[in-house]
C-alpha cells in the first residue's frame, strides 16, 4: 500500500468521524429511542443518521469499497477493501447523557488492518492509527502502559446485553479482578476502552460476545501502541471472533491466566 494512498484513507475516515460526532452531539440532549434490539440494546434516530453520513462520504470518495456497518449489515462488492463502521458504540450511554460514546471506523484490506479511527465523546479526542506508523490522540503519540503488576492495575471490562452465561461468568470476573488489582472500570463503550488500554489510561480489557464493529478500529490503535491483543483464550484475534482480551506486554499473561482458571 503507497503510503499517500493509505494517508488518503485515513482522511476520509477522519473526515466521516467528524462528520458523524457533529451529528452526535447537535442531538445529544433530546435523544430518543427508535428501537429496541434487545431489553437494553438501544437504537436511536441518532445511530442511524450517523451511519448515513458516514457511509455517504466513504460512497462519494470509493464506491466500489465494502462495507459492514452495524446498524445495515454488509454492502458487499468485489473489492480488497473493507470498511467497519459503528456509528454510535455507547448508544445507552448517549440517551442518558453518560459522558462516553465514541464514532468507530476501521479499514481492513485484504481482511488484514490497515486503519482505525475512534473519536470520543463528548470530550471530542480523536484516536487513529495506520499499521506500522503508531497510535495517536489528537496527533500525539501515545504509548500503552508499563504498569507491571497486576495488583498495581487497573482493569477495564464490559457486558453483553444477553445475561446468559457469559454475562454470570464475567460478572465472576468482575468481582475477582477488583479484588486483586486496583479496580476494574465499566464505561459501556468497547472502542473506547480499548483506546484508553492504548493511552495507557488503564492497564487491561476484556470483553465476551463483541461484533466486529465494536473492536474492529480500536483493537488497530491498541496495537499501535504496544499492546498485545488476543482471543480471551490466547488465539490470534481477528474482528470476528467474539472475545477480545487486550493489555500492556507486563500484565497480558497473568490477566489471560486468571480469566482462563475461571473457565476450565
Amino acid at each position: 500500500m503507497r503510503p499517500l494512498e493509505t494517508e488518503k484513507f485515513l482522511n476520509i475516515a477522519v473526515e466521516a468521524s467528524l462528520a458523524s460526532s457533529d451529528i452526535i452531539m447537535s442531538s445529544l440532549n433530546g435523544a430518543k429511542v427508535k428501537d429496541y434490539k434487545g431489553k437494553a440494546d438501544l437504537v436511536t434516530k441518532t445511530d442511524l443518521e450517523s451511519e448515513k453520513i458516514i457511509k455517504a462520504i466513504i460512497r462519494s470518495n470509493f464506491p466500489n469499497h465494502n462495507i459492514l456497518a452495524e446498524e445495515s449489515g454488509k454492502e458487499f462488492k468485489d473489492s480488497k477493501f473493507l470498511w467497519v463502521i459503528d456509528p454510535l458504540d455507547g448508544t445507552t450511554n448517549f440517551v442518558h447523557g453518560y459522558p462516553s460514546f465514541s464514532v468507530s471506523i476501521a479499514l481492513y484490506f485484504l481482511n488484514k488492518p490497515l486503519l482505525g479511527v475512534v473519536l470520543e465523546m463528548p470530550n471530542l479526542k480523536m484516536y487513529s492509527a495506520i499499521i506500522g506508523e503508531g497510535a495517536f490522540c489528537e496527533g500525539v503519540p501515545i504509548k500503552c502502559s508499563d504498569t507491571s503488576t497486576l495488583k498495581d492495575s487497573l482493569l477495564v471490562t464490559g457486558f453483553d446485553y444477553k445475561q446468559n452465561k457469559f454475562w454470570k461468568k464475567n460478572m465472576e470476573l468482575f468481582k475477582h479482578f477488583t479484588s486483586i488489582t486496583h479496580g476494574v472500570r465499566r464505561l459501556g463503550a468497547a472502542s473506547i476502552d480499548i483506546c484508553h488500554i492504548a493511552s495507557g489510561k488503564a492497564d487491561g480489557f476484556w470483553e465476551f460476545n463483541l461484533k466486529p464493529w465494536d473492536t474492529a478500529a480500536g483493537v488497530i490503535i491498541a496495537k499501535e501502541s504496544g499492546a498485545i491483543i488476543s482471543k480471551i483464550n490466547g488465539d490470534d484475534f481477528s474482528i470476528y471472533d467474539k472475545s477480545v482480551l487486550v493489555a500492556n506486554q507486563n500484565i497480558y499473561q497473568d490477566i489471560k491466566e486468571n480469566i482462563n482458571t475461571y473457565f476450565n
